[in-house]
């Protein structure tokens, strides 16, 4: 079933569930369910038009166009950098208070390009889970506002600096993932789009869209004894 977090006469943004193709791939032909053709379904077969993507594996927020015209202004909106995009992440490790990744990535062509990440801790967690040479483990509940918009931009950037995101493959820790699955059998990536904040092209009003975390990401925290009301 879609989840609907913000719909006018001319937007509507779904919270997407981990697994779920934003629409159809060439690395993933098996797959038939997508969510462009499960919100058109719901929306009794009108055409949407994804502004953005999010990964397979993340879930959260994700913004369609209603027509052609309305894609077309938020492209602008979201290629001039007016939106505020912030995400949510588990993290090994203890991250700092907070700090700015400033990384190029390379594409799929070979193409490096420019991305910046700004990061911050909302909380720092350690458990009696024991980890190598380590009698316990150490997590971060990070908030990350992703100044561009690179293919796996968080992932990469967050284990650059050697605090990747708990189930995350293929930029994650596979120690790490394996002790997960193997003592808590955790199988999704610890990600959330969490909002997205812009002025609507329209109205001229500033919208501001939030997804909440998922049942799954939800109990990973209270493994983790993080309190997520204080969050929420």
């Amino acid at each position: 079933m879609i989840e609907i977090l913000y719909q006018d006469s001319r937007l509507v943004a779904i919270h997407k569930p981990p697994g779920l193709l934003v629409h159809r791939s060439y690395y993933a032909r098996d797959v038939k369910q997508f969510a462009v053709q499960e919100l058109r379904n719901f929306l009794g077969g009108q055409h949407v038009y994804p502004i953005h993507r999010l990964d397979r594996k993340t879930a959260g927020v994700l913004l369609f166009a209603l027509d052609k015209e309305m894609l077309s202004l938020m492209n602008e909106i979201f290629n001039s950098r007016a939106v505020t995009k912030e995400y949510w992440a588990i993290v090994r490790g203890y991250t700092e208070q907070e700090g700015v990744i400033d990384y190029p990535l390379t594409n799929d062509d070979g193409q490096r390009q420019d991305a910046k990440t700004y990061y911050q801790t909302l909380q720092h967690a350690e458990i009696n889970l024991p980890f190598g040479k380590h009698a316990t483990s150490r997590y971060s509940l990070v908030k990350a506002l992703p100044e561009t918009g690179r293919m796996h931009q968080l992932r990469k950037h967050l284990r650059h600096i050697a605090h990747p995101i708990l189930g995350s493959r293929p930029h994650g820790c596979n120690k790490q993932n394996k002790l997960w699955l193997e003592n808590f059998q955790l199988e999704q990536m610890m990600l959330l789009a969490r909002s997205l904040r812009f002025t609507h092209p329209e109205s001229q009003e500033e919208v501001c869209i939030k997804a909440n975390p998922t049942a799954e990401f939800l109990r990973v925290c209270e493994i983790l004894k993080i309190n997520m009301t204080k969050f929420l």
